[in-house]
């Protein structure tokens, strides 16, 4: 599984509506598991971005799927990173390296 770190903030809509953000959070969750993704955690921060989700997907279009029906729901956008943990950073600069 590879994993995603997504920055979001709340839209108009999502903070006119915060009372029901750890609802919206679980329901993101259970649409990331139909999906065959999964939400590794969620964490509501202070700063530029008001919240940072970490998923772990098959692949980059399962990912993507989950971004947009959770942008599509109008509460939040999002800016998506992949990450790399240490194994996989071992085998790049393996590969790098030659």
């Amino acid at each position: 599984m590879q994993t995603y770190v997504s920055l979001l903030n709340w839209t108009d809509q999502g903070i006119r509506n915060y009372k029901d953000t750890a609802k919206r959070a679980e329901a993101f969750g259970a649409a990331v598991e139909k999906l065959g993704a999964k939400l590794l955690n969620i964490y509501w921060t202070v700063g530029p971005y008001d919240l940072v989700a970490v998923v772990e997907a098959p692949d980059d279009e399962t990912a993507t799927a989950a971004f947009l029906q959770i942008g599509g729901v109008g509460n939040v956008r999002t800016t998506t990173l992949r990450a790399f943990g240490r194994e996989e950073m071992d085998r790049i600069v393996g590969k790098a390296a030659g």
